[in-house]
């Protein structure tokens, strides 16, 4: 086992024994192409070996997908882990790069805390257009509310809080300037009107990608009420791949939705995790508040089922919350096996 300790600059890899938890010498390299095939010259003495690499989707990223096109079985350790074998096994907080690496390959044989890495595929492309767009939305956030500002300094009372680019641009056209400061913010409010024109350009354009490649993806995900396009992409993005998970249980508490038991004397309740992914549990919360306003969607009658058998209004929205997730996570597991079955059935 070769765990790596990635940094910006330069890595560091320690090979362990998995039998003897022997270290087995160590080497740092540069973060290039040259030392990339330096350090795969140095693992051959170990024909039978695993990668294991810290913080795959950071630091770690380039490396590992350089380990797995080239045919390397590479798994991904939490940052988190590494430090809690650290802890228990050395004890104090002395640590340097290669005790970190070794700590990464100890986690990997010792704890099977890891997971394995694949080569890139549409849910990565998903993953890169969905923060695109997140990025964007924030962008045109800042520009309207800069916009609204400067409207409000020219115009009495300004305008309304939600106004079209076109409607701002002609009061700004028609707006008479009667100093030089007014005439500067004049067209600083037409640069703003262009830029936001162009960012929400760019977001509908993202869409309409987005929508594209949940078409080449096969995912039956926008089919639950409640899923639409940016949420599917979303869900996909953040999960990869449902074998990830054990179960839907296991799904459940990866984003937050499962709730936590508490014991208090001879009573049995349940609390709100805080736990979990919380853009996914954001985005299975939209999906749930809009099941439980819809009345043609099943969501609808769970929740006032469970309003009727004396639950909070809360409480019977965090029950839908489950149920939305297991019902997401079974469409993604039969999506999976439609995929592999498809893959299957070709030639060769």
């Amino acid at each position: 086992m070769i765990g790596i300790d990635p940094h910006k600059s330069t890595h560091t890899a320690t090979a362990v024994d998995s039998t003897t938890n022997k270290d087995l010498g160590s080497i740092r390299i540069n973060a290039s192409f040259d030392d990339y095939a330096q350090l795969m010259t140095w693992s051959k003495q170990w024909p039978d070996r695993i990668w294991a690499v810290e913080n795959t989707s950071g630091l770690g990223h380039h490396f590992t997908q350089w380990l797995v096109g080239k045919g390397e079985a590479v798994v991904d350790i939490p940052s988190t882990a590494t430090a809690r074998v650290r802890e228990l096994s050395r004890g104090g907080r002395r640590k340097n790069d290669r005790i970190d690496a070794a700590a990464a390959a100890c986690v990997a044989f010792s704890q099977g805390d890891f997971r394995p890495v694949a080569p890139e595929g549409q849910t990565d492309v998903l993953r890169l257009l969905d923060e695109r767009r997140i990025d964007l939305v924030k962008h045109n956030g800042r520009l309207v509310n800069q916009l609204h500002a400067l409207l409000r300094e020219l115009l009495p009372g300004g305008v309304e809080r939600k106004f079209d680019t076109e409607d701002a641009a002609t009061q700004l056209r028609r707006f008479q300037a009667a100093n030089p400061a007014d005439v500067m913010r004049k067209n600083i409010g037409l640069e703003l009107v262009g830029d936001l024109r162009r960012v929400r350009f760019q977001i509908e354009e993202l869409t309409t990608r987005i929508k594209s490649e949940l078409a080449a993806c096969g995912t039956r995900l926008p089919t639950i009420p409640g899923v639409g396009p940016i949420t599917a992409c979303r869900i996909l993005a953040r999960t990869s791949t449902p074998t990830r998970f054990a179960s839907e249980a296991a799904f459940a508490a990866y984003i937050g939705t499962a709730p936590i038991e508490v014991a208090i004397a001879d009573k049995q309740r349940h609390r709100l995790s805080r736990a979990g992914d919380r853009s996914l549990n954001s985005a299975i919360h939209v999906v749930a508040v809009t099941q439980a306003r819809t009345p043609s969607s099943p969501g609808h009658e769970y929740y006032r089922r469970k309003i009727d058998d004396g639950k909070t209004p809360r409480e019977a929205m965090r029950c839908l919350k489950r149920q939305v997730t297991k019902r997401i996570w079974r469409v993604m597991r039969d999506d999976h096996l439609d995929k592999l079955s498809a893959l299957a059935a070709e030639p060769g």
